[in-house]
């Protein structure tokens, strides 16, 4: 299942029974995915200049996801007694898709504050047992990025030959709190460029934003069980420096 994205990196993680809801049953959401991310490209230039929040990737992802139709929806799911309502609660997923056999709900965390995935899995066990979703998905960064993001930024600044920051105002201005650290890590790390970067990533891309091992740890302790998931870690492959 999705082994072409397993052999460009990707990790791939599917929980009760999701690999055999989507093979068998949604054979489609699984081609329509792997076509969505198998070639997805991202210039490490990008990534710096948008630092945290959503960025050009992940518009590019929920564009083509929008393609194959996926969809932003809101569920709202209503308690009637005696035909009064007595409580409503809703739901919005980022991009569903309906298949004759059931609906898929999936989600980008590309970096938010990791209390997102908490939300995400809850909704998803909601609307599983709701009878309302067959299947929820996540789409985050990967370990592979994740771990990688601070060599790959340095490597970025030897190559650009940012070594102050003044050559920093070329892709974005760092706050006066953000100049303050940066000069903190620069004068422990002995270079420019392996301070920024230091700075940099634990500024924008933390130990507490979404990634993998933060969704793995989760899923592991049982959130959002037993909704079936798939769940799906973005390579450091797809950098492009």
């Amino acid at each position: 299942m999705l082994d072409s994205l397993i052999n460009r990196g990707f990790e791939v993680l599917a929980l009760h029974h999701a690999e055999a809801i989507l093979t068998h049953d949604m054979p489609e959401a699984l081609t329509e995915i792997e076509n969505v991310l198998i070639n997805i490209e991202l210039p490490l230039e990008e990534l710096v200049r948008g630092g945290g929040g959503e960025g050009q990737l992940t518009q590019r992802i929920r564009h083509s996801l929008t393609e194959f139709g996926w969809i932003k929806h809101n569920f709202k799911i209503q308690k009637i007694v005696d035909g009064e309502e007595k409580e409503s609660v809703s739901h919005e997923i980022d991009h569903i898709k309906r298949f004759p056999s059931g609906i898929f709900a999936l989600e980008i965390e590309w970096n938010n504050k990791d209390p997102f995935f908490d939300r995400d899995l809850e909704n998803f066990k909601r609307l599983h047992a709701d009878g309302v979703i067959s299947i929820g998905g996540i789409i985050t960064r990967g370990s592979s990025l994740q771990n990688s993001m601070r060599e790959n930024i340095a490597a970025f600044a030897r190559n650009r030959g940012i070594k102050g920051l003044g050559d920093l105002n070329d892709y974005y201005s760092p706050t006066v709190r953000q100049r303050t650290n940066i000069k903190r890590a620069v004068s422990t790390a002995g270079s420019f460029e392996e301070g920024w970067a230091r700075s940099f990533v634990s500024d924008k891309f933390g130990e507490a934003t979404t990634h993998w091992r933060k969704l793995e740890d989760r899923v592991h302790r049982g959130v959002g069980n037993p909704c079936p998931l798939l769940l799906i870690g973005i390579p450091d492959s797809v950098l492009r420096i």
